[in-house]
């Protein structure tokens, strides 16, 4: 009996090993549920917005989420910038592969739209933001068994002959996604993943932006409009961003470094060091300004009839 209990000990603990200490008390950021706050109301404007509209509205909303995302990296350290850099350019490509090519889903126009690619930058921003605030530090274990009981009750649904549209591919992504939680070395961004990921699926096929296929293309399986596992997928664009960021950050360093020994152009040098961090009080500026509009924006959150005015620091 007591070697049942030290085995089950030992097995929690390296399930639970890349969660955070408990009984800890983490602080609280307000940037980082300004950033959250800020995507999930996006996502719902953005979908109001969209279903009604055609190809070019698409752009004008891609423009707005281009510059939505630079103004939230503007408070962002080097590191999480390359992140989110990898992780548009791998949904980018995985979007045309998975929508376009396989039909996997599909948009209203059987496009990509201009919006989608910046809008993984986002969504993956508001998983770090959650990941590092100090209620999921807090809670992450209380979390992740809400996460797995909402997700596991949601895949049972999916394949027991009550729901409208059978969901056997769900639930096998569901499985995956408590193998990445458990396995992975950042369950914290997973479980934030869910949660603005679910939000995004369900806003999204409910509006009708786009639609799940009947049968998963690959697999061949049933699968819900959205799967109920669909997490997993974005989970593995937080994987591929978090090991991408640091190796293209590196790789820009090292041709800023190599430019500068051959002599190149301090202009063009500069191009590289733009990518890599902001100096002096061009950063020191970048911050006031981001800092200012969080406020903005948290004031208008909390008052929603209340109309942000430009901010003048003099």
């Amino acid at each position: 009996m007591q070697l049942a209990q030290e085995g089950l000990k030992s097995t929690r603990s390296r399930m639970l090993r890349h969660f955070p200490q408990i009984n800890v008390a983490y602080a609280h950021r307000k940037r980082d549920y300004v950033i959250a706050a800020f995507t999930f109301f996006c996502v719902a404007i953005c979908m109001i917005f969209e279903v009604s509209g055609s190809v070019g509205r698409q752009y004008a909303l891609g423009v707005i989420a281009l510059v939505s995302l630079i103004v939230m990296l503007l408070g962002e350290n080097r590191e999480v910038r390359m992140q989110v850099i990898v992780a548009v350019a791998f949904t980018t490509l995985g979007e045309y592969v998975a929508s376009v090519y396989m039909g996997g889903y599909t948009y209203r126009f059987e496009n990509v739209p201009a919006y989608v690619p910046l809008g993984h930058g986002m969504v993956y921003l508001t998983s770090i933001a959650l990941a590092r605030s100090g209620l999921f530090l807090r809670y992450a274990r209380a979390i992740a068994t809400s996460v797995i009981l909402m997700c596991g009750a949601w895949s049972i649904w999916g394949i027991s002959g009550y729901a409208e549209q059978g969901d056997s591919g769900g639930a096998v992504l569901f499985c995956a996604f408590v193998v990445c939680l458990f396995k992975g070395r950042s369950p914290l961004v997973y479980l934030a993943a869910f949660f603005i990921t679910t939000w995004l699926e369900l806003v999204g096929t409910a509006a009708g932006a786009w639609k799940w296929a009947v049968v998963d293309p690959v697999f061949g399986l049933s699968q819900g409009n959205p799967p109920s596992g669909v997490a997993v997928w974005y989970c593995l664009v937080d994987a591929v961003a978090l090991g991408g960021g640091p190796l293209l950050y590196r790789g820009l360093k090292n041709a800023s470094e190599w430019c500068k020994s051959r002599g190149y152009s301090p202009k063009r040098v500069a191009g590289f060091s733009v990518f890599l961090n902001f100096r002096g009080h061009a950063r020191e500026a970048f911050q006031a300004q981001i800092l200012l509009l969080s406020q903005a924006i948290s004031t208008s959150l909390k008052k929603p009839d209340h109309v942000v005015e430009p901010l003048d620091k003099t």
